[in-house]
């Protein structure tokens, strides 16, 4: 029981990391090849969405980045908030530039100066718009630019249509900007706004790899639906339908995400084509949101620009902390208790002014102390199964020829000894979810990029030195051999003492430090628990052969 046990979480660990641990590389299509595929939202969600227009992947106009000589002549402005300061250009009536001071980078040639998110020449915000078959590339044009106390207001003109636009900051919040505008000269017809959301954000990550592969778009309507950059290939075009309450760009950490100011007027879609890779992997998708325009002209959203901080994100009530969703098939199970962890994390780590290595200690340390009532009946509903072990044994023998007597006759036997066969399995399961949360949580939350304690340089990243995981096998390998202690012999339990942690050791190799941390401590506290009920085995052991004598 105990022996395939460990198997099972083994497996169950392997098949949830392994998948991040070998992301394919998008092969390179030949020359002048494009597609576009179309990821549609499941059909009850669409049911239940309002009757809003999704239009199918509309191509845009060749590429929104800015050119060097149209991006020298064109005009800025700033808009400066608590966390931020966002750069606004002329050229599109764009937002060009995106710089956060409370977070720094880790990437050559930006290390240590604060996050500048948006690529150079690359923009967000920067408009298309459909009329009937033409697409007018307002994106290229040169607007006015205003300057107003919360932002500015541009006003250009193209083919015939007029656009003015209105950027402003959200009183209150970090990195929130509303966005008002009218379109002129429809004569009465609707059309379809192209929301430009530039190609993805630098690369502003120690850990380049794991961040190329948070990038993606992603529509919400009831839930997420995303599209992975590593999905396309240069020119391949693809396309999310909505209707979607939101629509955004992301990395690993940070998210940039356009949202419907009301329901009447959500996003139809959005539309991604593969830039040029970069080495092995898909680093760039020129990417849109398409919202639809009615005959009045006038449109208005809002754009979350900024980290993926859970409480940040919490607080504008739009699910976007579901953007980057953890536990892949173990979802339903992984991220509710994801969830709970990163918020008692974070409220430790406020309210305690604690590093957060020493709130995994703390973390570590609790969970074991409530577990020990729980180890404590596995101990004694061990100790009551290997007292009916003969009894066992002699019950298998006897009806070893009638499966269905011998299960009645085994379930009796439990009854009368009171003993639970799936007593001592509980414990051993608790912590498992925990452990698989705290992988995703150490993978996706920002709050512990760049968090040093002591030699472990960042705990959302491995440790450089190998230490911490060779310590947290070397104390599963003490728990281990410990919890042997007074046991029948056991070659295959023998077996496993060695090989498991082993094992482990090499699956947590490049892991976060962070994940390690506690996996080692809460092994090394579980030491002298582990110590104390063997103590307490041997003498109810003891008692019970005292009695059946």
């Amino acid at each position: 029981m105990e022996r395939r046990l460990v198997v099972a979480i083994l497996l169950m660990i392997v098949v949830a990391v392994l998948p991040s641990l070998f992301l394919k590389s998008t092969r390179r299509p030949a020359p002048g090849s494009a597609d576009t595929t179309h990821v549609s939202v499941p059909a009850a969600e669409s049911a239940r969405a309002p009757a809003t227009p999704a239009p199918r992947a509309v191509a845009p106009a060749p590429s929104h980045t800015a050119k060097p000589a149209a991006a020298a002549a064109a005009e800025t402005t700033t808009i400066v908030t608590a966390g931020a300061r966002y750069t606004l250009t002329s050229l599109g009536a764009a937002i060009s530039g995106a710089e956060f001071s409370r977070y720094r980078s880790y990437a050559p040639p930006t290390k240590g100066k604060p996050v500048e998110l948006l690529r150079p020449g690359d923009r967000m915000l920067a408009p298309q718009l459909v009329v009937g078959r033409d697409t007018v590339a307002l994106d290229s044009v040169q607007f006015s630019l205003e300057r107003t106390a919360e932002g500015a207001t541009f006003r250009g003109r193209s083919g015939g249509v007029g656009l003015q636009i209105s950027v402003a900051a959200r009183a209150g919040a970090d990195y929130l900007i509303d966005v008002n505008g009218e379109v002129e000269g429809l004569g009465g017809q609707g059309a379809l706004l192209l929301v430009g959301l530039g190609s993805g954000f630098a690369n502003v990550e120690a850990d380049s790899l794991g961040n190329y592969r948070g990038y993606a778009v992603v529509g919400h309507r009831t839930e997420p639906v995303s599209l992975g950059f590593s999905k396309l290939k240069p020119g391949q075009t693809m396309a999310l339908d909505g209707p979607f309450d939101w629509v955004a760009v992301k990395s690993k950490y940070f998210i940039g995400a356009v949202m419907s100011a009301d329901s009447a007027q959500l996003f139809g879609g959005a539309v991604a084509t593969g830039g040029p890779m970069s080495g092995r992997y898909q680093t760039t998708a020129a990417t849109w949101a398409t919202l639809p325009v009615g005959p009045d002209g006038k449109f208005r959203y809002s754009l979350y620009l900024g980290p993926q901080e859970y409480r940040q994100l919490r607080r504008l009530g739009r699910d976007l902390d579901k953007a980057s969703p953890y536990g892949w098939i173990f979802k339903p199970i992984v991220m509710p208790v994801a969830i709970w962890i990163t918020q008692l994390l974070l409220w430790m780590h406020q309210t305690l002014s604690l590093a957060y290595g020493w709130v995994l200690i703390l973390f570590g340390l609790a969970i074991r102390l409530a577990l020990w009532p729980l180890n404590q009946k596995a101990m004694m509903s061990s100790v009551a199964m290997q007292a009916i072990q003969p009894l066992m044994k002699d019950i298998q023998t006897k009806h070893k020829e009638d499966p269905q007597r011998l299960q009645q006759e085994m379930m009796k036997l439990y009854r009368e000894h009171k003993v639970n066969p799936f007593g001592s399995c509980l414990p051993m399961l608790l912590p498992f979810p925990i452990l698989l949360a705290l992988f995703f949580v150490f993978a996706n939350t920002i709050a512990f990029r760049g968090a040093s304690f002591l030699w472990l340089p960042d705990l959302s990243l491995r440790d450089p030195t190998y230490i911490i995981p060779v310590v947290m096998g070397g104390s599963m390998y003490a728990l281990s051999k410990l919890g042997q202690m007074g046991m029948p012999p056991n070659p295959q339990a023998k077996m496993m003492t060695t090989v498991m942690p082993i094992m482990m050791t090499v699956l947590f190799l490049n892991f976060a430090s962070g994940l390690n941390l506690y996996y080692a401590v809460s092994n090394l506290v579980s030491l002298p628990q582990q110590y104390l009920i063997n103590r307490a085995r041997l003498k109810e052991m003891a008692r019970r052969k005292g009695l059946t004598t």
